[in-house]
């Protein structure tokens, strides 16, 4: 299926949908369409699809359901971006995008959409999964998990992965412990280069207890970042100065008015 080249109006359209099917295929449109989009590939738009997904959870985080979905209707404009790129080299189109997410649900669900029926459902969908990465060449146990994943988010999903053959600690303890041990080889670093790699290897352990306290290191470590970063504006606020004019001493005061005031 390839998507319209031209339309005499997206307003002409009715459903969403198709409007903005429209719109973006007029973007593309070498006869009239926007100099900046027809310049752009897959590569060029992949950071503002990364950025876009990051501001969906932005928004999730606010709780403002007009912000949830106005960042919605921007992740969904990469998409339908992604696809216009695909349907003008002949590669794919929209359409076909919904027909693979639409069959790959349905054959991940055979105890909903198929005859198939199981207690063990987590690993039905396991096996799927690794039936599926199979199919595309993917024999080893770590294939297919991005590279371009946040570190933390990647750090757990290889570690979930390794768990599933048994590779794993038996017990919290393991994962703890790990901490330490760690932690002590960064104070052993002869040098920069060695104290990266060991800072490295303890943070890896730190995503490894998260993951066995059942705590999701990529989003603890971004409410940290929120937190802190709130906490630091009141102490700005609470200053009303110059920071760099205050002592060590006066910022943890105002610091620790702040959290002191978080728990009134």
């Amino acid at each position: 299926m390839s998507l319209p080249n031209t339309i005499k109006s997206p307003a002409d359209v009715i459903k969403p949908m198709d409007r903005l099917l429209a719109i973006m295929a007029q973007l593309r449109n070498p006869d009239g369409g926007c100099e900046w989009d027809l310049a752009q590939d897959f590569e060029s738009i992949a950071r503002y699809t990364i950025e876009e997904a990051y501001e969906v959870a932005d928004a999730i985080q606010s709780g403002d359901g007009d912000a949830i979905k106005d960042e919605l209707g921007d992740l969904l404009l990469q998409v339908v971006f992604h696809s216009q790129i695909a349907a003008d080299k002949n590669i794919f189109a929209f359409d076909d995008v919904c027909a693979a997410i639409c069959d790959k649900m349905e054959r991940r669900h055979p105890h909903i959409f198929g005859d198939t029926k199981t207690d063990d459902v987590k690993r039905q969908w396991e096996e799927i999964k690794a039936a599926e990465r199979a199919s595309k060449g993917e024999r080893q146990l770590l294939d297919g998990i991005a590279l371009s994943l946040p570190a933390l988010m990647r750090a757990q999903k290889i570690q979930s992965r390794v768990a599933r053959v048994g590779f794993d600690w038996p017990d919290i303890d393991g994962p703890r412990a790990k901490i330490l041990e760690e932690l002590a080889e960064v104070d052993d670093a002869k040098n920069d280069e060695h104290r990266a790699e060991e800072i490295g290897d303890l943070l890896f352990a730190v995503v490894n207890y998260a993951r066995h306290l059942g705590v999701d290191s990529e989003a603890a470590l971004t409410a940290a970042n929120a937190k802190f970063s709130r906490r630091f504006s009141t102490v700005e606020k609470l200053a009303n100065s110059p920071l760099d004019g205050l002592t060590l001493d006066q910022l943890e005061h105002y610091w620790a008015q702040v959290k002191d005031s978080e728990k009134a």
